[in-house]
């Protein structure tokens, strides 16, 4: 493939071409090349010789009153790799994480393992123990490639000091390429140390991997796949779009607006897919699967056509993939990666390829040959599904109900706020009740499920966007996972919100026990914990911290919350019995949805079947 495809922001004409550097100093110019606006990073022996570099390259630039690159110092390398995520899903650019070696490098590996899942562009360099003192156990050695290459899209080890430089910038390639993702480089001390010339240009040959990149880039809906599409598409009655966290990541969220739009057809999303959809919209009908709204699942159920946009019928969409929109005559998917096409629901018409190229040829084809149709039956039947199977709670019950409170925080921030969350209940509460007007506001761990994710990445989204309200909505077993980043936040000053629901427990495991184990609290009742979130927040300098423990203080709490000017705290004492509802038990399908006592279903109830040895949590 000719150079002149690789995508490479860096002229010949680099102002610092020809310059004498060392291999730290180089890493650093790259990454100021390549945009990098915060590095997010522990410091450590083997990784010394770059945060030098970063300190020098910085001094530089204030002494000239430009923007400096900070580097920004977690309580835990494992929060700085969810910074650098935080930032990458809020902005939609490279984050950058930046750790020693050993420890510092295995502490990012769950990090790296998550962006790998939900397809985050991530740049992780580790400092290494000296070439020479590979594979003899040195301290704090870790065998990083043979641990980062399982888990990551790619890892370089960096021998070579010569190809530093071009490693670098070939990494950046990597990461924000195709089906992003994040990509390892291990730099052994002495690479960092080693003094070469830099050339300001240059990346590593990776043909292969380029010529994927060239034909996806270049493979264009044609008039007669299009027509294939739209002559399926034109005999359903009750067609859906099917959207995933690809329409996110691939930038794609105008351009399946407009094909809905033009065509009037409804969107559901995956959990990673939220915000890819104006949730205010007349189209939308929100989160699909098993904690998506009943009247989305339903609304899969009655489909006749499914058009799948960067979503890949997981497990958690579609538990029974042959019971999955089973009324669904025609199922098409479009996708940038080949190897989700069919991979788990057979499909019969299918396009890999950039999504916005593929929907703008879609929606341009659909105008040009005349395709008006007439859903308005089927915009009826999806208006009473909303309006019979709304999303609801005990609203008069004397204790604080989560989904209140959401309701609260969302009536002030109108589906504007960046809302970052841990994993557990309070993640899919916020899932259902808060509004996304646009993409990138909403940042959660969503293939991995990896508790202690919410306020790591609310800083580092709070970093990519200096200006806007990041909220982090946590729980309160969620957030001592990494609950130290309290300090991060008061420590750079950030107007970082964190709200924590205390149920006192791991809430999404007890519900999973009452319904599928007698109730047995197997380690997951933390009533009896001493915790002082309050304290906590107090101790780490939250000039903002507050206990909700009064129905009748909701509103005015939290609006003092969210309109404070600096970090503030709230913990919120809820209803320890509140569920997650509707939910769809594990390995069944949707006319099993067990919606609870306040949401009504359209199938008799049934009483929950315990999952079988094989099926998931």
């Amino acid at each position: 493939m000719a150079a002149t495809n690789v995508p490479n922001p860096i002229s010949a004409a680099h102002p610092l071409a020809g310059t004498t550097m060392s291999g730290a100093e180089m890493i650093v110019r790259v990454l100021a090349d390549e945009g990098t606006t915060a590095i997010f990073g522990y410091s450590g022996g083997a990784i010394l010789p770059t945060y030098d570099a970063v300190f020098l390259y910085n001094q530089e630039r204030a002494a000239r009153g430009e923007p400096q690159m900070p580097l920004i110092v977690p309580a835990n390398e494992q929060g700085a790799g969810f910074m650098a995520a935080g930032y990458a899903r809020a902005s939609g650019k490279v984050g950058v994480c930046m750790v020693t070696s050993g420890p510092g490098a295995t502490n990012t590996v769950t990090p790296v393992r998550d962006s790998m899942a939900d397809s985050i562009p991530m740049i992780v360099i580790c400092g290494q123990v000296p070439t020479s003192a590979i594979g003899t156990d040195a301290f704090q050695e870790a065998p990083v490639p043979a641990l980062m290459g399982s888990v990551a899209k790619h890892i370089f080890l960096v021998t070579e000091p010569e190809k530093l430089e071009a490693t670098v910038r070939t990494a950046f390639e990597i990461a924000r390429t195709g089906r992003p993702g994040p990509v390892v480089i291990d730099v052994p001390k002495d690479v960092q140390n080693w003094t070469g010339t830099f050339r300001g240009e240059g990346v590593l040959p990776i043909p292969g991997y380029r010529k994927r990149l060239f034909a996806t880039a270049h493979a264009a809906i044609e008039d007669d796949e299009a027509e294939l599409f739209f002559a399926k598409l034109r005999g359903a009655r009750r067609p859906l779009i099917y959207a995933g966290g690809g329409v996110v990541n691939g930038e794609a969220a105008a351009d399946l607006s407009e094909f809905a739009r033009s065509f009037g057809i409804p969107v559901v999303t995956t959990l990673m897919g939220i915000g890819a959809f104006d949730t205010t919209d007349p189209l939308a009908m929100r989160m699909l699967g098993m904690h998506g709204a009943a009247f989305a699942n339903y609304a899969v159920e009655d489909c006749d056509f499914l058009f799948a946009v960067g979503a890949r019928f997981d497990d958690r969409v579609a538990g029974v993939p042959q019971r999955f929109a089973p009324n669904a005559k025609h199922i098409a998917h479009v996708d940038i990666d080949l190897a989700e096409i069919d991979k788990v629901k057979r499909v019969d018409w299918s396009h890999v390829g950039e999504l916005p190229g593929a929907l703008r040829a879609l929606t341009a084809y659909g105008r040009s040959s005349g395709f008006r149709p007439d859903l308005s039956a089927w915009h009826t039947h999806l208006d009473t599904l909303r309006r019979t199977h709304a999303m609801n709670y005990d609203r008069d019950s004397d204790l604080i109900q989560p989904y209140y409170v959401i309701e609260e925080i969302n009536r002030l921030t109108k589906g504007e706020a960046i809302i970052a969350t841990g994993v557990g209940q309070h993640q899919m509460w916020a899932a259902q009740y808060f509004d996304f007007r646009r993409p990138r506001l909403w940042l959660t761990s969503g293939s991995m499920g990896t508790m202690g994710f919410g306020l790591p990445a609310a800083i580092g989204a709070q970093f990519a966007n200096p200006g806007a309200l990041v909220i982090d909505i946590d729980g309160d077993a969620s957030i001592r996972m990494n609950i130290g980043e309290l300090e991060t936040v008061t420590t750079y000053d950030l107007p970082v919100k964190v709200v924590v629901l205390n149920n006192f427990g791991d809430g999404m495991v007890k519900q999973w026990q009452k319904l599928f184990f007698k109730g047995r609290m197997s380690a997951s009742d933390k009533s009896l914990h001493k915790k002082d979130f309050i304290k906590a927040a107090q101790a780490d300098g939250f000039t903002y911290a507050v206990r909700l423990d009064r129905k009748a203080d909701v509103p005015r709490v939290v609006e003092e919350f969210v309109r404070h000017p600096g970090p503030s705290f709230l913990e919120v004492i809820i209803d320890p019995d509140a569920g997650v509802y509707p939910m769809v038990g594990p390995g069944q399908s949707y006319d099993a949805m067990i919606t609870g006592d306040h949401i009504v279903a359209r199938h008799p109830p049934k009483s929950a079947e315990a999952p079988g040895p094989s099926q998931m949590f």
